[in-house]
């Protein structure tokens, strides 16, 4: 059984509000939700009817499409999954829409070598591997740097959808130095990836400050339908990473000039693979390199340069020089301590 477009943005919306756990859900809070959002998606303005919202929950708790979904009635009147880890995005595809996907991909494929599409090379060549590998067991053309473990990934359609849609979020979120999760009111507008790791970065309507949160730190987010969109006038994040390793900025951030050296065993990797686009060759020998790049001075670029080792050394600036320095001490220190205490540990 094959889903039309519009049928799975109804299971997807009632998907999305049976994992709010932060409200209930009665059938004409979903009724109004799901017609929300095919107005916005589609510019369906008819609505949707109590009968098909009543069939949709029948069909996604069936078998009919590999769901079986938890959904229960609570108090004769609200709706939720009884497994509050639940999502019809876990179920497997079926053979039918398998074959749809493949038809797609096919397509997709046709335009690899178009300018328009240089991007999403990487994007179809996944899609027809995983597609590959459904029909044939085993059987792995392309490996692609991935991390099932990473917590977070099924946040990032729904986001993108309130980004889209400019929708004010309630967010609760725990950063890896905090005790405990806090609630954040913001406005989100971008999604960015680094390193295979996902980050949302919205604006803080308490502090009026730009964020930046992982989505495997985000444990919650609802819609704040009644709080008025804040739009990112004057940034274009187009460019507004364009200074930067990684992701962690401040709007005030301005970017230094870095100067570095590498050894000549590792320079054709630096050389091949810039650390950076404004990587600037200034000087060649026969010890190796010396680099500039111009970046914001941040955790990323300092987690970067220490990743080099012995192989590189940082000239300029003088505060970035003084911190790679600290934290080498700090780790020597610390292999020295272990080797002290190894005799008494025997």
């Amino acid at each position: 059984m094959s889903i039309n477009k519009l049928a799975l943005i109804r299971y997807k919306t009632i998907d999305d509000c049976l994992r709010n756990r932060y409200r209930k859900w009665t059938l004409d809070d979903l009724i109004i939700k799901v017609a929300d959002v095919l107005y916005e998606m589609e510019g369906i303005t008819t609505g949707v009817s109590k009968r098909t919202i009543q069939a949709d929950i029948q069909i996604m708790r069936s078998d009919k499409l590999g769901y079986n979904a938890p959904i229960v009635v609570v108090d004769r009147k609200f709706y939720s999954y009884s497994d509050p880890e639940f999502s019809i995005t876990n179920a497997p595809v079926n053979q039918a829409d398998v074959e749809k996907m493949k038809e797609i991909v096919g397509v997709l494929k046709q335009f690899n070598g178009f300018t328009y599409f240089d991007e999403m090379s990487d994007m179809i060549a996944r899609l027809e591997n995983n597609l590959q590998r459904t029909t044939n067991q085993g059987r792995n053309c392309i490996q692609f740097e991935g991390n099932h473990l990473l917590k977070g990934l099924e946040h990032i359609n729904p986001l993108y959808q309130f980004i889209l849609n400019k929708k004010s979020l309630l967010v609760e979120y725990k950063s890896f130095k905090a005790a405990a999760s806090q609630h954040i009111i913001c406005y989100p507008y971008l999604l960015k990836e680094y390193r295979n790791r996902w980050f949302l970065i919205a604006r803080n309507k308490k502090r009026k400050l730009l964020l930046t949160m992982a989505l495997d730190r985000i444990i919650e987010f609802q819609e704040l339908a009644k709080e008025p969109f804040d739009d990112h006038d004057g940034i274009d994040f187009d460019s507004y990473f364009d200074n930067l390793i990684g992701v962690t900025k401040n709007e005030s951030d301005k970017a230094s000039r870095v100067v570095l050296f590498i050894d000549k065993y590792n320079a054709p990797y630096v050389l091949t693979k810039p650390l950076h686009h404004s990587q600037t060759l200034l000087k060649e020998t026969d010890q190796g390199i010396i680099i500039r790049i111009e970046v914001v001075l941040n955790f990323e670029l300092e987690r970067e340069i220490l990743g080099f080792g012995e192989c590189m050394k940082v000239l300029a600036p003088r505060i970035l020089k003084s911190r790679i320095h600290k934290r080498l001490n700090m780790a020597i220190q610390k292999y020295e301590r272990e080797e002290k205490e190894e005799p008494d540990q025997k």
